[in-house]
This record gives structure tokens, C-alpha cells and sequence, in this order.
């Protein structure tokens, strides 16, 4: 398996959660065989955040050159692109590179005309500001994040968690990227838009933790909210709306979320017929998983198949 290169572009004033969350998916030592990091910046040396303290960039912009994928973290709101780093994503993307960025960063892709004509998201704080400059862009402001094939955007901060997954997902697979999530204590996808404002975590001990992870365990069950509340030892009542709290969804919404999960790692790892995952995954019935997975991959299964099957090797 080569390994997947990443590269984060620091603009003056970056905004170091966003950068952080970076380096903790794709430069943490346990992915080591899958991905290599950096932080590079218009010229090697210290780049300050938004936050009052320097990182220190070890490379220039010829690092760019050799990634695999370029991420934009978001920097000052006030802050323009240099014209150096435009000119460099610019002729990142004519390589055929991936780009992404988090958050504002979606501006810096933005003023190299990466993002024309293409869906995308930033903060939703400065939607109309986003708007103004770049009206050729089809903004977003509602979904956390965009794909649009070679380019991708985020929404703001904890949004960026989420494409990283997505980017984690794609490249290696459902598997990976439920393997980051738990060492990260997040959820390995979530369902909706900035309206949610921020990551929930999933603690892992305590809470509705171990609620969690026997449903997961349990999807080939038609279960419902009175088996999750049972399992809590709690009313339905309190437990519906302790699940919003922490999970920040329905217990509905999120049992098929992850009975879509494992559905797509079924199909990526597996030669399983469509019958036999649809049952096992809880749906019921071959045309309910294919219409969820078209809801939230616009795939038929043998398409998915297709397309991801090389993820896991």
C-alpha cells in the first residue's frame, strides 16, 4: 500500500484547531502506512495563527509539487491570500492534485478560481462576505461539506473533522475511517448542517456510550427507540432527548446512518449480494438499503461497489 501524501497550506493567522485536527488525522503515528504530513507555507519558517502564537512551517510551496492532497486550514477572517500561494494551489489543481480546505480556507481556493462554478461551503458566519467576492461560486452555507470531485470544502471548524473522515473514508475506507473516529471520540459520520454548530462527541465509557455500541452491534435487529431507552434504563421520553444532547441527532436518524455505515463497508470488503447486506444491516429489504444509499452517496450498491472496492487494499 503507497502512502498518501498530505500537505497543509498555512495562510498568515491560520487558525490552529483547524490545522490541529489535520495533523491528528492524517500525521498521528498510528497512520504512518497510510499517510505522511506536513505543513508547508509561502516560504519555511514561523506562520502566525489566529490565536496569538506562531507554528512553525518546515516547508515552502514546492511541497505542493509531490502531494497527494493539498488542505486549505481557515485562517483571520481579514486575512487575502498572498498572490505566491493562489499561483501555487492553481497549479496544484492543473496537476490533478486533490485540494480541500476547512472553513475560510474555502476563500483561498476561492480567489484561484478553484471553486468556480462548483458547489461549496465555509463558515456560515461569513457566507455573505463569501457571496460578494466570489458570486460565481454556488455557495452553501447549510451542508457541512462539498464534494465536487477533485475539490472539496468544509464548513466551519468542527466541520472540518468531518471531511477529514470523508477524505479518510475515500481513500481507505469505511474501516479506517471508523478507526480514526474512535481514537478521535467522535462520530464517524453525522447527518446535517452547520445548523448542529458543533462536533458532538460519543464518550466511549459512560453515558449513552455502551448504548451506543450495542446497537451498533445489534442492527440486524428492527430495533426501535423503546429497545435503546429499555437498554439505557431510561424513559423514552428522557431518552430521546438525552440523545440529541449528546449525539446531536435522533436515535433514528443515527441507527440508520450506521446501518448505512455497514452497509458500505460490507460492499467495499465483501462480495456479499445486495439481499444478503440489506438483511444483515437491518434494512429490511434490498430497495430500502439502495435507497438510503443513494440519499447519502448518490450510488446504486454495485456502483459503490465499484468505486470503493479498491479503498481497502
Amino acid at each position: 500500500m503507497s502512502v498518501h501524501r498530505v500537505v497543509a497550506l498555512a495562510i498568515p493567522d491560520v487558525v490552529a484547531f483547524d490545522l490541529s485536527v489535520l495533523g491528528h488525522v492524517f500525521g498521528h503515528a498510528a497512520e504512518q502506512e497510510r499517510y505522511s504530513f506536513a505543513v508547508c507555507a509561502e516560504r519555511p519558517g514561523e506562520v502566525p495563527t489566529s490565536t496569538g502564537f506562531a507554528i512553525t512551517a518546515a516547508h515552502g510551496l514546492d511541497a505542493l509539487d509531490t502531494a497527494h492532497t493539498v488542505i486549505v486550514p481557515g485562517f483571520h477572517p481579514y486575512v487575502r491570500p498572498a498572490g505566491p500561494e493562489v499561483d501555487a494551489l492553481r497549479r496544484a489543481a492543473d496537476r490533478g492534485t486533490r485540494i480541500a480546505s476547512v472553513c475560510i480556507g474555502a476563500f483561498a481556493l476561492a480567489a484561484a478560481g478553484l471553486l468556480d462554478g462548483r458547489i461549496a461551503t465555509t463558515h456560515w458566519q461569513n457566507a455573505d462576505e463569501f457571496r460578494e467576492l466570489y458570486p460565481r461560486v454556488r455557495l452553501n452555507p447549510d451542508i457541512l461539506y462539498a464534494d465536487e470531485g477533485q475539490i472539496l470544502t468544509s464548513a466551519g471548524i468542527s466541520a472540518g473533522i468531518d471531511l477529514c473522515l470523508y477524505l479518510v473514508r475515500a481513500d481507505y475506507g469505511v474501516d479506517a475511517a471508523a478507526a480514526v473516529a474512535r481514537r478521535m471520540v467522535v462520530a464517524v459520520h453525522r447527518t446535517g448542517g452547520q445548523a448542529q454548530y458543533a462536533q458532538r462527541p460519543l464518550p466511549p465509557d459512560g453515558g449513552l456510550g455502551p448504548t451506543l455500541e450495542w446497537a451498533i452491534s445489534e442492527l440486524r435487529r428492527p430495533l426501535t427507540v423503546d429497545h435503546l431507552a429499555r437498554h439505557a434504563d431510561l424513559p423514552p421520553r428522557t431518552f430521546v432527548r438525552r440523545f440529541a444532547e449528546q449525539v446531536g441527532t435522533t436515535p433514528m436518524r443515527w441507527l440508520t446512518a450506521q446501518r448505512v455505515l455497514e452497509a458500505q463497508r460490507l460492499l467495499e470488503a465483501t462480495s456479499l449480494d445486495v439481499d444478503d447486506i440489506a438483511e444483515y444491516c437491518g434494512f429490511g429489504s434490498a430497495g430500502v438499503l439502495r435507497r438510503h444509499l443513494a440519499g447519502e452517496s448518490g450510488m446504486t450498491p454495485t456502483e459503490y461497489r465499484r468505486s470503493h472496492r479498491g479503498a481497502t487494499s
